[in-house]
C-alpha cells in the first residue's frame, strides 16, 4: 500500500463511499466534507505529491469543510422540521367531517383522499359535513379544529 499510485484509487474510493453515504444518511452535512477532502487527495495524488501531503491534505481540508458547513447545518436542521414528512404533513391542511366528533368520541374526517379518525382540539362536537383544519397529528389520529366558529 506504500506505492503512491494504489493510492490514486484509494482516495478516489474514499470519496464515492463518503459521497453516498452522505446522499445515504439523513443528516446535515457530516460525511460530505471528508468527501470533499478524499477527492482533494485525489487530486494530489495524481500530481504525484507524497502520500504525507495527501494525508495532511486529506485531514485539514475535511475539518475546514466541517467547521465551514456547521453553520449551514445548523440553520437547515432549525429551519427544516420534520412537520412536511409522513402524518406531519397533514398540519395546516384542510378536510371535512365525515361522521360526527362527539366530545368523547372519535369522527372521521377526509383529509385530500385520506380517510383519520378525529378529534376535535378543544373537545367540542363537531357536525358531519363542517369543514375543518388540521392541527396537529397525534399517533394515528389528526386534531382537528373547525374552519368557521360553530354558531
Amino acid at each position: 500500500m506504500d506505492e503512491p499510485e494504489s493510492w490514486r484509487w484509494v482516495w478516489l474510493a474514499a470519496a464515492v463511499v463518503f459521497g453516498i453515504g452522505e446522499m445515504a444518511t439523513p443528516g446535515a452535512f457530516f460525511l460530505a466534507p471528508f468527501a470533499i477532502g478524499a477527492v482533494v487527495a485525489a487530486t494530489l495524488a495524481f500530481a504525484d505529491i507524497p502520500i504525507a501531503g495527501e494525508w495532511a491534505a486529506f485531514v485539514g481540508v475535511s475539518v475546514a469543510c466541517l467547521f465551514a458547513l456547521r453553520p449551514l447545518a445548523r440553520r437547515l436542521d432549525r429551519e427544516g422540521g420534520s412537520d412536511g414528512i409522513g402524518s406531519r404533513r397533514l398540519i395546516g391542511r384542510t378536510g371535512v367531517v365525515l361522521s360526527d366528533i362527539h366530545t368523547d368520541e372519535l369522527g372521521v374526517v377526509r383529509v385530500d383522499r385520506e380517510e383519520w379518525r378525529a378529534e376535535a382540539v378543544d373537545r367540542t362536537p363537531i357536525a358531519a359535513g363542517t369543514p375543518v383544519r388540521v392541527t396537529d397529528v397525534e399517533g394515528t389520529r389528526v386534531i382537528v379544529t373547525p374552519k368557521e366558529p360553530i354558531a
